[in-house]
């Protein structure tokens, strides 16, 4: 006679407690998101906190790594790489068409000598608040976290809040700030990683040498530490692998594969030969091959994504095209990788590490201190200087205000660290500042990304009382007509319900597209457009549907069908 094993493995318990928490959540979503503003991030977190090896102890993390620090780190490097990757094609195909070329010089500006000053700003933070570092490595752990998270940043720009309160051309370049921002910050790690990996060890000590091969004189070289050498050896091979290689290469194969893709996808539309689930799902597949060949041959991923997603819809077809048709496949393919990574973040949090003063020089106080100065002096300096020389994106100091302070460090700051300890030697491995590197980074990251999730995850609901308090009024601007789907859809904020076409009235909508017809011969003759058109031309679509209902009401059938024959309807 069989009886009934029970298996209570971590595999298990963590697929029942995943789909308990997305299915309870999905229940009151619309309250989280649309009413307390708070978002997905925050609660996942926690709930990742409190069921990981330091909470309830119903997952544990460390089964999947072999128990080990760099089996989950591994895990957690791969994860963050598909997420971010998907998220950044994503970024930048809502953009409007030809988004970068419009606002090159505002990104020129952002993604170079403010970023520079906030990779400074940062490093300084670091140094003062983590006793143990040097200026130098310091530098290291700044350029993991001075990057825009592009998952939370989107929240952010895209979210409910800004749909009432934040002006569209403010939120559409937080957007592409984060795409470009995420990308760019492999120079600056790679530049502070050979100014460390060539310079002579402090005090002459002598470097530990394993019994491994001769390491190659390469920044990318992984567990490796120092080759002695000069500036000059840093930079020349910081020019090349850390510029030439990873960014320039990284962006044009980015363009590249955006290119062909929209060439291909627009070619596939024209003879129907793609259905609706492939066209949804192109994206995806898009940042999984990116992901995947930028790591075959070591290249910038991030950027590449990013740069990839912008020329895919850079004539604007595709975003036409996913709009009429309604797409929410990517949303929820995102919604769905957002919950599990941010369960699985909370679920490895090293809270063993974060006070560790013998060790490392970490104490609570010390990383509360660090959190908060942070959040003043990273971005926010940076931005009110530059935001003079920006007329097309920040009207005034508040905008520039809002536009610094909301600048989340998360999932992109993860995939930094993980990558720089795969370049570093294990701790103790090596001589006394690379050791004392290697001891923090990791706690000092995870730490700041926690702090970040925490404050900008809060400030949002706290912000929108305020707002209500002050009687602040919603932005009205560029009205967009969409159409309803069910009678049960939830309406959108900042939206009035038109019941008599079974739409609604959205403002201050993130991206509208052209008013040309998607995948058109003349598709780069025609401008912009206006949202004006677009409403229009909603408007007439609308009423169309309603004489279609009356036709299927009053006449046969065969009827409808010669009327949705005669306007080529799909």
């Amino acid at each position: 006679m069989l009886h009934p094993i029970l298996d209570v493995s971590s595999v298990n318990v963590i697929l029942s407690l995943s789909g308990i928490y997305v299915l309870v959540f999905g229940f009151i979503a619309v309250k989280i998101k649309q009413r307390w503003y708070l978002g997905e991030a925050l609660p996942s977190f926690i709930i990742g906190a409190v069921l990981g090896p330091f909470g309830a102890k119903l997952v544990n993390v460390g089964q999947w790594g072999g128990y080990t620090d760099s089996g989950s780190g591994d895990i957690a490097y791969g994860l963050t790489r598909v997420v971010i990757g998907i998220a950044m094609v994503k970024v930048g195909y809502e953009l409007p068409k030809r988004y970068i070329r419009l606002h090159l010089v505002e990104l020129t500006i952002c993604l170079l000598p403010l970023m520079t000053i906030q990779w400074l700003m940062t490093s300084a933070c670091i140094k003062l608040m983590i006793p143990n570092l040097s200026f130098l490595t310091s530098l290291i752990i700044g350029s993991c976290v001075i990057c825009i998270d592009p998952v939370l940043s989107q929240a952010i720009a895209k979210g409910p809040f800004a749909d009432q309160y934040v002006r569209r051309h403010l939120r559409e370049f937080i957007s592409a700030e984060a795409g470009g921002n995420d990308g760019l910050g492999f120079p600056f790690l790679l530049l502070s990683i050979a100014l460390l990996r060539y310079a002579d060890a402090p005090g002459m000590e002598t470097v530990k040498v394993g019994p491994r091969k001769q390491s190659r004189d390469w920044i990318s070289e992984p567990s490796t530490g120092r080759f002695g050498g000069d500036v000059g050896r840093a930079l020349a091979h910081w020019a090349v692998e850390g510029v030439l290689y990873m960014l320039v290469m990284g962006a044009g194969y980015g363009v590249l594969v955006g290119f062909l893709s929209r060439k291909a996808l627009n070619l596939a539309s024209k003879r129907r030969w793609i259905d609706k689930e492939s066209f949804f799902s192109y994206p995806v597949a898009m940042g999984l091959f990116i992901v995947g060949t930028c790591g075959c041959f070591g290249s910038d991923e991030t950027l590449a994504c990013f740069v990839a997603g912008c020329a895919l819809n850079w004539d604007g077809s595709y975003h036409f095209e996913v709009e009429e048709r309604h797409d929410s496949f990517n949303s929820t393919i995102e919604n769905i990788l957002n919950v599990g990574t941010f369960i699985f973040l909370g679920a490895i949090m090293p809270w063993d590490q974060l006070h560790m003063s013998s060790q490392n020089g970490i104490t609570i106080a010390r990383l509360f201190g660090l959190g908060f100065l942070i959040l003043l002096f990273r971005r926010i300096p940076a931005i009110m200087m530059g935001y003079r020389f920006m007329p097309k994106v920040c009207d005034n100091w508040k905008e520039a205000l809002f536009m610094g302070y909301f600048g989340p460090i998360g999932v992109g700051a993860i995939s930094y660290v993980e990558y720089a300890r795969r370049l570093l030697p294990d701790p103790g491995e090596s001589d006394t500042e690379i050791n004392n590197l290697t001891a923090a980074m990791i706690p000092v990251v995870y730490w700041l990304v926690f702090f970040s999730i925490v404050i900008h995850g809060l400030s949002i609901p706290i912000l929108s009382c305020l707002y209500k308090w002050f009687k602040i009024p919603t932005i009205r601007d560029y009205p967009v007509e969409i159409i309803l789907l069910s009678e049960n859809e939830p309406v959108p904020n900042n939206s009035v319900v038109n019941r008599r076409n079974h739409s609604v009235i959205l403002n201050n909508r993130f991206s509208c597209n052209s008013n040309q017809h998607p995948y058109s011969d003349h598709g780069e003759d025609h401008g912009e457009g206006t949202d004006t058109m677009v409403l229009r031309r909603r408007s007439g679509e609308a009423s169309y549907r309603g004489s279609l209902e009356r036709t299927l009401t009053k006449g046969s059938s065969s009827e409808l069908e010669q009327t949705v024959s005669a306007r080529n309807v799909v």
